[in-house]
C-alpha cells in the first residue's frame, strides 16, 4: 500500500477529528500568520501616508542602527538577565509545589490550597504592580519594619539593584500555582499501585518522589523547559513598564519596553518593527539550540 493511500485512509477515518481541529488552524492563520506581512516595514522607511508597499526599502539599516546604538548592550543584557534568572529561579517551584500537594492525603485540604495558590494568577498586572508599590514604598508596611530595625527605609522601587529581584520573585509568587497545574494533573494520573508497591518495599517519602513522581513528571518538565527557553527574549513589557521609575531605568529598560516607547509613543514604526523582529529571531535560535541540547540529554526526546 502506497503512502498516499495510507494518508487518504487515515484522513477518511479521522475526518471528524480534523473538522474539530479546523477552527484552531483557521484562527492561528488569521491572527498569527497574516500579521507577519507587517514585518516588511522592518526593512522599509515606513511612511503611513504611503503605506507598506509604497514605502522605500532601506534593507538592514534599522537593524544596524539598533545593534550599534548606545542602548543596545543595556537592553540586551537587561532582557537576558531577567529572562534567564526568571527561568532558572521559576522552573523548580511549580514542580516542588505539585509534588508537595500530591503528598496531602485529604482531598478537601488539597483543593482549598490549590484554590488559594491559583488565585494570584487571575490578578491584573496593574493591581500586582500597585500592590508592590504599596507594600515596598518608603511608608509601606515592609519599610516600617525595616525602619524600626535599621533606622532608615530602603527605596526598593527606586534602587536599580532591587528591580530584577522584585520583578522575578513577584512573578514566581503570582504564577507558581497556575504553573503547577500540568504537574499536578500528571501526578494525579500515576498508577496508585506504584505507591502501594513502594510502601510494601519500605520506600520513604523521598524515595517515592525520586523513583515515581519525578520520572512521571520528566516529559512535562522537558517540554516546559524547552518552551520557556524559547521565550527567553519575550519578556512582557506591561509589568516592566509599570514598575519603571526614573531611578531604576538602568535595569528596568528591556527590549519590549523599548519597542513600546519607540513604536507607539514616538511613532517610529519601522525601527520598532526591526527591533521586535530581531528579538524574535534570537528567540527562534535559542529555541532550536535548547531543543537540540535537550534531545541529546534525553535520548532523542524533544519537541
Amino acid at each position: 500500500m502506497s503512502k498516499w493511500t495510507k494518508t487518504k485512509n487515515r484522513l477518511k477515518r479521522d475526518k471528524w477529528l480534523y473538522v474539530l481541529l479546523l477552527p484552531g488552524v483557521i484562527l492561528t492563520i488569521i491572527f498569527k500568520y497574516f500579521p507577519m506581512y507587517g514585518a516588511i516595514i522592518a526593512f522599509k522607511d515606513y511612511n503611513p501616508m504611503l503605506g507598506i508597499t509604497a514605502s522605500p526599502w532601506v534593507g538592514l539599516q534599522h537593524f544596524k542602527d539598533f545593534i550599534f546604538s548606545p542602548n543596545f548592550s543595556m537592553l540586551l543584557t537587561n532582557t537576558l538577565k531577567i529572562s534567564i534568572y526568571g527561568l532558572l529561579l521559576g522552573f523548580l517551584p511549580p514542580i516542588i509545589l505539585a509534588i508537595s500537594l500530591n503528598q496531602i492525603i485529604s482531598k478537601k485540604i488539597r483543593q482549598k490550597l490549590q484554590l488559594i495558590l491559583y488565585a494570584p494568577n487571575f490578578i491584573s498586572v496593574v493591581i500586582i504592580v500597585g500592590m508592590l508599590f504599596l507594600f515596598l514604598s518608603a511608608n509601606g508596611p515592609i519599610n516600617s519594619l525595616i525602619t524600626k530595625i535599621t533606622g532608615h527605609p530602603i527605596l526598593f522601587m527606586s534602587n536599580p539593584g532591587y528591580f530584577r529581584s522584585i520583578y522575578i520573585l513577584s512573578g514566581i509568587w503570582q504564577g507558581i500555582g497556575w504553573s503547577s497545574i500540568l504537574y499536578t494533573a500528571t501526578l494525579a494520573g500515576v498508577n496508585s499501585d506504584l505507591y502501594e508497591a513502594a510502601n510494601l518495599d519500605g520506600a520513604n517519602i523521598l524515595q517515592r518522589i525520586w523513583h515515581i513522581d519525578l520520572p512521571a513528571l520528566r516529559p512535562i518538565m522537558v517540554i516546559n523547559f524547552i518552551l520557556s527557553a524559547g521565550n527567553i527574549m519575550n519578556v512582557g513589557y506591561e509589568k516592566a513598564f509599570l514598575m519603571q521609575t526614573s531611578m531604576n531605568i538602568p535595569t528596568s529598560e528591556i527590549i519590549s519596553t523599548y519597542v513600546y516607547k519607540i513604536g507607539l509613543q514616538s511613532g517610529d514604526y519601522a525601527y520598532s518593527a526591526a527591533v521586535g523582529l530581531f528579538n524574535m529571531v534570537i528567540n527562534v535560535v535559542l529555541l532550536v539550540i535548547v531543543n537540540g541540547i535537550t534531545k541529546k540529554l534525553n535520548d532523542g526526546e524533544g519537541l
